[in-house]
């Protein structure tokens, strides 16, 4: 696997002149802003916070070299965002989908991620506001798949789910579009309207012949609840799909992973404990199991902080042990910096565990800021 600086993510506002991009930012088109790699300026700053960026990954060379590891290609993530972001566009102008284009688009996702099977959900999506319903939709179809993977499903199902998963929010398509990126703030018949989407979107896909039903069921059913207290049809349990049921979990856990006008994203751990509390309430706990068993607890580039009082940074990741990683011992016990940092295998440890994610933010008292390479 190859190795590259650590990618790392961080608040806009800790970004400095000198840094090194660590994931390409895309605009409200799809199309690449700034491509990882380039050297940050006060302008290319000022104009992330103008488009409304408040994170980024960085690339930093202070805590050595990690594994690249990503499910899927940016090639792929780009040509996906933008074929949603088209589909939408298509279907508000009453104009026909390519649903060519999406099922190759699915079968492209599906090839990578078979190809990537041994490799963690580890980093999550940067989105200006005005396209995060884009991106959302990619990442709830990448988690989904990999769900069905963990799951057995065939080549069949697992195109099926993916259709599903990758059009599951496209009734918002025919929905007032400030009410669809409000994202709270809503009046009770604003959200009224806003609840219509799942059957608005099952409308549109059941329209399409080539397009099975069993992926417009999960339009329909996403915003069901395992308890039956859902939403549109109440339905329980087994009753709703099994595509459904995973993408309902994917669905949340990607809204958790997303920052909002009204709070900061969660860290990945607090959002897969939220997950696992809703567990036999929301979502189908098979189907919880199986969906975390694919997220890196930790992800790469994150500070960990250890019940030895010790504060480390993931390096590497143990799909076999994904709340394990490997990490960089940086900080010892009395909060000094480490002179000469060493890596800690934590699924070969016995009485040495992670404790928590430190932010950026909680750590910029005890490291400098990183500096471009």
């Amino acid at each position: 696997m190859r190795q590259v600086n650590q990618v790392r993510k961080i608040p806009l506002d800790y970004a400095s002149e000198g840094m090194l991009l660590g994931r390409s930012i895309i605009d409200s088109e799809g199309n690449i802003l700034l491509r990882a790699g380039v050297e940050l300026d006060a302008q290319y700053i000022n104009r992330l916070f103008e488009i409304g960026i408040h994170y980024l990954y960085i690339r930093d060379e202070t805590f050595g070299e990690t594994d690249d590891e990503d499910v899927i290609s940016e090639e792929t993530r780009i040509n996906t965002v933008k074929l949603v972001k088209t589909t939408f566009s298509h279907l508000q102008q009453d104009r026909k989908i390519n649903t060519v284009a999406l099922r190759n688009i699915v079968n492209n996702l599906l090839d990578e991620i078979l190809d990537n099977s041994s490799v963690l959900l580890s980093i999550s999506d940067i989105s200006t506001l005005d396209n995060v319903i884009f991106y959302h939709s990619v990442s709830v179809c990448t988690l989904s798949i990999m769900t069905g993977i963990t799951l057995g499903y065939s080549d069949t199902k697992l195109k099926e789910l993916g259709i599903g998963a990758l059009l599951h929010d496209i009734g918002k398509s025919k929905i007032d579009q400030e009410l669809v990126e409000r994202f709270g703030n809503m009046s009770e018949e604003e959200y009224v309207v806003l609840s219509k989407h799942p059957e608005l979107g099952y409308s549109i896909i059941r329209d399409y012949g080539d397009l099975s039903l069993l992926s417009a069921h999960v339009a329909l059913q996403h915003h069901e609840r395992w308890d039956g207290k859902g939403y549109p049809r109440q339905l329980a349990g087994t009753k709703i799909h099994e595509y459904a049921r995973i993408v309902a979990a994917a669905n949340t856990y990607d809204d958790l992973m997303t920052e909002r006008l009204n709070r900061p994203p969660y860290q990945v751990n607090q959002a897969i404990n939220l997950i696992k509390r809703m567990s036999g309430i929301y979502f189908d706990p098979a189907v919880v199991v199986a969906m975390i068993s694919n997220i890196a607890s930790y992800p790469l580039g994150s500070f960990i902080k250890l019940n030895t009082g010790e504060i480390g940074i993931v390096t590497h990741l143990n799909p076999e042990s994904p709340q394990k990683p490997v990490i960089r011992i940086i900080i010892d016990k009395s909060l000094r910096r480490v002179q000469h940092p060493h890596e800690i295998d934590l699924s070969r440890m016995k009485t040495i565990i992670p404790v928590e994610i430190i932010s950026e933010r909680e750590l910029n008292s005890l490291l400098p800021r990183p500096s471009g390479v």
